[in-house]
């Protein structure tokens, strides 16, 4: 089937769509899926505006509201993550996945699913050490440091991914996991991004639970965004017993939605012609969370996964034969994902604007019905009880003020907090900077192997702005050659002959430039930036 990969898609869903259906006239047929890499913002409302961790010059309603209240439809099966520029409080009604809007799918804090007997997987948020080992205790209305560590990966999800034992074809990812970067043209990235040279030479850049995940898993493909640039690559995985297979993972990395870039990608993945065309919840997954339901925690105390330490009773977690027979019971033999989306909150009326919408912590029928059908607690619930227990909402604020900008002490079992870049991406959106233009910096092509689907005459001026759809080729093997040296060296001439499918040489594409990267004015704002991030360590938080 063909299924279109987007990058971050910071609310873009027209431009997108728009984009797919010029793929889909010049390509070979309809795409059948679309998965999103975060920075989605399923933005309802103006309260939703509120609860997106960006400076207000980028709180924008874009379209996402047309398809909640049904004015569009989504022209193609959307699944998404979540990233670190997201409605926060919408996302989290559905912890564990739901219907955003009809036929857009979001996979929860970490889910699995199957589509046509595709087993797609994904983790929402970015990595962020001071929080990863806290339970999931936010809730609206966030103050000024729970609106960013709402986000932030913790333990408990990437531990129940871990438990999982049967083979993941797609995992969806918003940071990179960290190390990727060398099994693919790391020259090639260095020269399209080079404020990342320090954090690739410290090994450093990404997110260490994601590479954990991916030695774990070892899906076919793992996408990601988060940098804005596209980056392709191979990693050969060791197999466990001689006997087995090694395994392999082709990563790919894609940009921001806009005109130029490398934000959208169309593959071919082999499918099961027999499994149902709809989307359907997986067994494994369904009885790994009723397993872990026992280790919820709604509390901003740091905490460890059970291991097979001497300390805890039970360390595994993994689905047995038993488990899955008693979920197929409770959910009646039948794995389909039920079209029930309901509209949870009004919804943004141009003509009638509400700057001063209430923020309201929601319970989605969605996640009550499952948690139900499942037999597993509805964070939410728990959270509200708590709330009015303990005032846990509130408690913890003084406490996560104090973690999130202390820098002197690592709370995670990784040594480096590696989701705030020491030096700055000039196309990120930085929450400390209100006043540069995250587009000022055009990043130049980080992928010169596939050619770009051009627009017809007749398409619109908007789409034929977005001239960088790409197909994938078969394989998207990188070669040693690749990761050592790039097809242009740091002049820019040719250092070899690079051909497209129909044989035109891809060398001779002229490279965009860095906008004024290492001029000293640039410097100035960099050097601007770097002193907020100093004066509060959890600013930056990554911002893509």
């Amino acid at each position: 089937m063909r299924v279109a990969v987007a990058g971050c898609c910071h609310g873009e869903l027209d431009k997108i769509y728009e984009t797919l259906a010029l793929a889909e006239r010049r390509g070979p047929g309809p795409v059948d899926l679309l998965l999103c890499c975060g920075d989605f913002q399923a933005v309802r409302n103006e309260a939703d505006l509120r609860c997106m961790a960006v400076p207000p010059k980028y709180r924008h309603m874009q379209t996402f509201y047309r398809y909640y209240s049904g004015e569009k439809k989504a022209p193609v099966l959307t699944l998404f993550i979540g990233g670190n520029h997201e409605a926060s409080n919408h996302l989290q009604e559905l912890p564990y996945g739901g219907w955003v809007a009809p036929n857009i799918y979001y996979l929860g804090l970490a889910g699995v699913v199957k589509y046509r007997g595709v087993r797609i997987g994904g983790i929402s948020g970015i990595f962020k050490s001071h929080d990863y080992r806290k339970g999931h205790f936010e809730c609206p209305p966030y103050n000024s440091s729970t609106i960013r560590s709402i986000y932030h990966v913790r333990n408990i999800e990437v531990y129940k991914l871990k438990q999982l034992k049967q083979p993941i074809d797609i995992f969806l990812s918003h940071d990179w996991p960290r190390s990727i970067y060398h099994y693919g043209n790391k020259k090639q990235l260095l020269k399209t991004k080079s404020f990342f040279r320090q954090e690739v030479e410290n090994n450093t850049l990404g997110s260490p639970a994601a590479s954990e995940l991916l030695e774990h898993l070892k899906p076919t493909y793992w996408f990601s965004a988060h940098l804005h640039v596209k980056f392709a690559a191979l990693m050969q995985h060791q197999a466990k017993d001689k006997g087995q297979t090694a395994r392999a993972t082709k990563f790919l990395a894609l940009d921001k939605c806009l005109p130029h870039r490398d934000f959208l990608q169309i593959l071919e993945i082999e499918h099961d012609p027999s499994a149902p065309d709809y989307l359907e919840y997986d067994i494994e997954w369904l009885t790994i969370l009723r397993a872990t339901d026992d280790l919820i925690n709604v509390t901003g105390h740091l905490w460890n996964m059970p291991e097979n330490n001497g300390l805890h009773a039970r360390w595994d977690y993994s689905a047995t034969e038993e488990g899955m027979k008693e979920v197929l019971e409770k959910l009646n033999h039948d794995l389909k994902v039920p079209c029930n989306f309901s509209v949870t909150a009004a919804c943004y009326d141009p003509s009638k604007p509400q700057t001063q919408m209430q923020l309201i912590h929601r319970i989605n029928p969605q996640t009550t019905e499952f948690c139900a059908q499942l037999g597993i607690t509805d964070i939410n619930v728990r959270l509200q009880k708590s709330k009015e227990e303990h005032h846990v909402c509130g408690e913890y604020e003084e406490q996560d003020d104090v973690e999130s900008n202390d820098s002197g002490e690592d709370r995670s079992e990784y040594n480096t907090d590696t989701s705030a870049l020491s030096s700055i991406n000039p196309d990120e959106i930085m929450l400390d900077e209100e006043e540069e233009d995250e587009d000022s910096i055009v990043s130049a092509r980080s992928d010169m192997n596939t050619p770009s689907v051009e627009p017809s005459d007749q398409a619109s001026e908007f789409s034929a702005s977005f001239s960088d759809v790409r197909i994938l080729p078969g394989s998207m093997i990188v070669s040693s050659d690749d990761t050592v040296d790039s097809t242009v060296d740091r002049e820019g001439k040719p250092g070899g002959t690079v051909e497209s499918g129909n044989g035109e040489d891809l060398t001779k594409v002229p490279l965009k430039r860095l906008s004024d990267e290492h001029e000293p004015e640039q410097r100035k704002k960099i050097k601007r930036r770097n002193q907020a991030i100093y004066a509060a360590v959890d600013d930056d938080d990554d911002a893509a």
